[in-house]
């Protein structure tokens, strides 16, 4: 019992100790000498600016960090290359780079206007008849029951039970039993046979058997798909009435909608470059050989026709195509054209960035231009930027956003102002900067 008492007392001692230790190498000073030597603030020369190299438009007089994305900050210049144009803002090449600018020299061209429609291919219209039956009667037989079909001119399309028709065989009978003596009569027999579109050889057929056919057939007068099919077995038409109609596909329009106010821009003859939403990487051309004279007053567009060969039959009515027309302006002499993607437009007012350099860097200097004529992907500039001159065509809303963000004008703010910080930008203390990320 009393080995076990000294034992338990040896314990308590070594483990007092211990946490003396412990105590002594985590004091409070030590811990504050480990952290100022992690966090030692480099001294900032007076005339040092630095970036974030993920976010350029971050300006400090100090090191420190991002107040965006808390990566350390680098150097960016020695702090007199804020250009004294108030219209400029200055950027480096790393900045440039980070924000996806991309440039362009203006240079003057003849502008052609690029127009993109949508359409359908349709059957051409001249090329879709009727099949009729020049003969009443009953149809007995229908060789073709389906739309989509296709049919052949001759190919027997349904068997008709008619009993002029037989009364008209009889009549060639007795006509032709008298031939020699009435030549006439036989002849006038023949011809009302002929009326009802039966050809040389059925009669000479019906001549040659020296009976008549009941069920007499049907010939199709063209080549050409069904589109519409009117008759069933067993109805009784009259003669002139529509069976079926057909259309030939070897020839297809394909009509384009072109809206009201884009009426101007589209003529007779132009050429158009499409392709057919159907057959993927595939690209076809045309000329525009008529347009509407009428405006649909529901849609406001009018339709402007092309007329393709399609002798393979890969253009089917009710496709989806798109296409492109390209319309030359009739001006005088060139015109400066710039992408629209470099413009940005507030209200009325339009500007560019045009990019500038000297002694102190690149900059880039907020432009208002006047524009004129939209051309699709591009625009026709009047003035405000002059043939030569660089501008930015992309990342243009980083440069302005840079510019608004120095205190420059910009887009958003046309007067400028104060410069915009984000965590004490300015002159603060390391302290100051270390109390107000520790807030955050």
């Amino acid at each position: 019992m009393k080995n076990q008492i000294i034992k338990n007392i040896t314990i308590g001692i070594g483990v007092l100790i211990l946490g003396m230790l412990i105590g002594w190498f985590i004091k409070p000073s030590n811990l504050q000498m480990i952290e100022e030597s992690n966090h030692q603030h480099i001294e900032p020369s007076n005339n040092q600016e630095w970036t974030c190299s993920m976010h350029p438009q971050i300006r400090q007089k100090e090191f420190g960090d991002c107040p965006i994305c808390g990566m350390d900050l680098i150097p960016i210049g020695n702090g007199n290359e804020e250009s004294e144009n108030p219209m400029e803002i200055k950027m480096s090449q790393t900045a440039m780079q980070l924000a996806s600018v991309q440039t362009q020299s203006v240079s003057k061209t003849k502008p052609i206007k690029e127009l993109r429609l949508t359409g359908k291919v349709q059957a051409d219209e001249s090329a879709i008849t009727s099949q009729t039956t020049h003969i009443s009667g009953r149809i007995e037989k229908l060789l073709v029951n389906t739309t989509g079909e296709y049919v052949r001119k001759g190919q027997i399309i349904a068997y008709l039970y008619s009993p002029e028709l037989v009364t008209g065989q009889k009549e060639l009978f007795e006509a032709q039993k008298i031939a020699a003596t009435n030549p006439q009569l036989f002849h006038a027999a023949k011809e009302k046979l002929k009326n009802w579109k039966l050809t040389d050889k059925q009669i000479n057929s019906i001549l040659t058997s020296g009976k008549p056919t009941e069920n007499f057939p049907i010939l199709s007068d063209r080549n050409g798909i069904v589109l519409n099919k009117r008759v069933n077995l067993g109805d009784h038409v009259m003669q002139g009435a529509s069976l079926f109609e057909i259309a030939d596909l070897s020839k297809v329009w394909i009509l384009f909608d072109v809206y009201e106010s884009d009426m101007s821009w589209v003529k007779v003859g132009d050429k158009i470059s499409y392709s057919v939403q159907s057959m993927p990487g595939k690209e076809f051309s045309g000329k525009i050989g008529f347009i509407d004279p009428v405006i649909d007053p529901m849609t406001r567009v009018a339709q402007a026709r092309v007329t393709v060969t399609n002798k393979e039959f890969e253009l089917k009515p009710e496709m989806f195509v798109s296409g492109i027309v390209k319309s030359q302006i009739t001006t005088p002499e060139e015109a400066i054209i710039i992408p629209k993607s470099a413009v940005m437009w507030t209200g009325k007012k339009s500007v560019v960035y045009v990019k500038t350099s000297d002694n102190q860097g690149i900059g880039f200097e907020m432009r208002k231009i006047t524009t004129g004529t939209s051309l699709g992907e591009s625009i026709v500039v009047l003035e405000g930027i002059t043939e030569g001159e660089e501008i930015a065509i992309h990342g243009t809303f980083s440069i302005d956003a840079a510019a608004q963000l120095a205190g420059k004008p910009s887009m958003m703010n046309p007067d400028g102002g104060a410069a915009m910080t984000g965590h004490n930008h300015g002159g603060s203390t390391s302290k100051e900067n270390q109390m107000d990320h520790s807030k955050h």
